[in-house]
């Protein structure tokens, strides 16, 4: 029929790698391996120019080598939720190489921390669901 527009059924896009700009691939996909506890690609190997791994709800972790150094605040970060405390989480994390950059975590327990990882990339760190639910509860802050 004239004047009347036909509808195609939505195509929707899915993520299939979340990149990161970086100097060193190998390095950076290495410290992001261990803080998700995720083995990278066994086909890695240092002085690649991208290197990641497999995420579990599908995609991938990409990082890129790119010539230019990280320059002002990310627009777009990871928030974590540990399986443990956040604070044991933060712990982990800064022995794994990261670096507190705000420290967000208020006397009631809520709030988060941001670290960077160490090429200086802005990421989050939650309260676990343990943390969360307890607080909702009304049991307190761990």
């Amino acid at each position: 029929m004239p004047g009347v527009r036909r509808q195609t059924p939505a195509v929707a896009s899915r993520i299939l790698n979340t990149s990161v700009d970086c100097a060193d691939p190998y390095s950076l996909a290495l410290f992001w391996s261990q803080v998700l506890d995720v083995p990278m690609d066994p086909e890695d190997t240092p002085g690649d120019d991208e290197a990641g791994f497999d995420l579990a709800a599908g995609g991938c972790l990409l990082f890129l080598r790119v010539p230019e150094p990280k320059a002002g605040k990310n627009r777009l970060h990871l928030c974590l939720e540990p399986q443990q405390s956040r604070d044991d989480e933060v712990n982990r994390l800064l022995g794994l190489g990261a670096s507190l950059y705000d420290d967000r975590r208020n006397p009631d327990g809520t709030g988060w921390a941001v670290l960077q990882d160490p090429e200086g990339n802005e990421f989050c760190v939650l309260r676990s669901a343990d943390e969360r639910a307890a607080h909702r509860s009304g049991a307190g802050a761990l």
